[in-house]
Formats: C-alpha cells, structure tokens, sequence
C-alpha cells in the first residue's frame, strides 16, 4: 500500500465524536467526489463517486452516526474495462431527511476545520513517498472550492499554495515540516510518527554527506597545497640549489621533499628543531615566494 493509501486508511477509522465535526467532514468528501440532489418526491439524496474503498467505508460510518439512515445506504462497484488501471470504482446512495444540512455544515470551529481538511484529504488527496520527496496535494474541481480549502487549511499557520492543473486546482505543500503538520491537523499520528522517522533518517544521512563531502575538500586543498610545495621546493632545487636557502628553509624543504604526504604539523614534529603548524605554513610560503621569483628571472 502506498505511504497516501496508509494515511486513508488510518483516517477512515478516525471518527469525530462531536455531530458538528461528522458534517463538516461529510462535506468535504461530498463536495470533492459527489454531490447532493432532491429526489422526485421531494426528499434528499446523495450520491458519492471514488476508486478507494476507504472513502466509501468512512462516509457510510458519518452517514450512519450522523442521520442514521443506515437503511437507506447503498454501495455498488463496477470494475473497469480499461486494462491498464483495472481499477474498482464505487458509488454510494443515500436517501434520508435532513441531508441537506451537509450543505450547511459549519466550518468555523477548530475542531470543524481539523475534520473539513481530512475529509478534504481522503476524497482528493495524496502524499508522496517521503524517502523519495516531500509533497501534499488535494485536487479541487473549481477554483472558489480550492480557495476555500486553501484558508481553512493557511488558518492553521500552514503555507498552502494554489496552482491549475488541467480543468483542476491544485493545493499542495512541499515542506516536510508542513506536511508533518498538516498530518496532525487531520489527526493522522501513526502516518504523522512514519514520516518524522523517514526525516530523521534522511537528515542523519545528509548530515553525514555533508561531513564526508567537506573532510574530501580539505583533503584535496592539502593534497594540492602539498604538490605545489614539492613543485616549488624541486624548482629551486634545480635551479640555485637548496644549500643556498637559509638553514630554517633548507630543512623545511628536505623535510616535505621526504615526505610529501605529511601535515603541516606532523613536518613541524619531523624538522631538525620542530617548530608549530604557523611556523611551518610560513616557512613554506617563503619557499613559494622564493620559486616565483626565480622562475620571473
């Protein structure tokens, strides 16, 4: 199951205590995926379409609390001929008086919004696979809808944003952080505890990368310090010799042509009198300097 499809799942069997919260919730998922309608007698109907078992499990259970119609629920799936999704669609009935109070549902309340955006979440949303990438979305069908959504879900201090999509809008999230919390907005802690120990392990690994990444420059900054030393120090060599170097330059000098691999303090330690990493460094410079002068002659 994917990481979207745990989250349902965990959702559908979260039910709000409070009737208010019940239709609140109901009307999110009527909004997304169905749509409420007067019957020929004059009674109200709804109808609810969607490929995911959970959505049909949860509103039959809102259905139920709320106007105990339990009677008057009834579900149909029908497979799909196209081969390559092969997928099982849904559709929930409902008949009963007062259905029309969905429509009416108070979203003011804390509580209401909270139960607003998981049912927002349940009938049109999905998250992507946290090991992979951080990214929350919810599809809404007209844009006035996805403004709606959008300030409920911007009142609990997220940072949603809106972009178009086709014949949609679409508002997403993209910050692990904000997920983590739009998550527990909806009350889905189990998903909510899975993704911080993703983030977790992906921070320990990255923290990590950085480590390795800057111990590797350092590594090739002394290399390529300790091959232009070497370069420098065989020049001067070749040219005026080291025995016409002052005595702290000359041993300096034999000292990294002996061992080119060494630190700056481990030469320091090797030198006839040793001397601390500054005095060596200086003593290395001067050798530069020496070498560059000869070669502008």
């Amino acid at each position: 199951m994917s990481f979207s499809g745990e989250i349902k799942e965990e959702l559908s069997k979260h039910c709000a205590r409070a009737r208010h919260c019940q239709l609140a919730e109901l009307s999110a998922l009527i909004g997304m995926c169905g749509e409420i309608h007067r019957e020929e007698n004059g009674s109200f109907g709804l109808k609810i379409y969607t490929e995911n078992i959970s959505v049909i499990r949860k509103c039959f259970t809102l259905l139920e609390k709320t106007f105990n119609i339990r009677k008057e629920i009834f579900i149909q799936s029908c497979v799909r001929r196209n081969p390559q999704k092969g997928s099982v669609s849904y559709l929930l009935r409902a008949k009963g008086e007062g259905l029309q109070a969905i429509e009416r549902a108070s979203v003011q309340p804390v509580c209401c919004k909270r139960a607003y955006i998981r049912g927002a979440f349940l009938a049109a949303g999905s998250v992507s696979n946290p090991s992979k990438s951080y990214h929350f979305e919810i599809v809404c069908g007209t844009e006035d809808r996805a403004r709606h959504l959008q300030e409920i879900m911007n009142s609990f201090g997220l940072d949603a944003k809106i972009v178009k999509r086709k014949k949609n809008y679409v508002i997403y999230l993209k910050e692990g952080s904000q997920i983590v919390d739009v998550l527990n907005i909806m009350e889905a802690h189990v998903a909510l505890m899975e993704l911080e120990n993703v983030r977790i392990l992906k921070e320990m690994r990255n923290s990590v990368n950085r480590k390795v990444n800057c111990e590797t420059a350092n590594i090739n900054k002394t290399v390529s310090a300790a091959v232009k030393q070497v370069k420098d120090i065989e020049y001067i060599r070749d040219t005026i010799g080291l025995d016409k170097l002052p005595e702290g330059l000359k041993d300096v000098a034999l000292t990294r042509l002996a061992y080119p691999e060494a630190t700056l303090k481990e030469l320091g330690n090797l030198l006839e009198t040793p001397v601390g990493k500054s005095g060596v460094n200086h003593r290395l410079r001067k050798l530069s300097e020496v070498a560059d002068k000869l070669r502008e002659k």
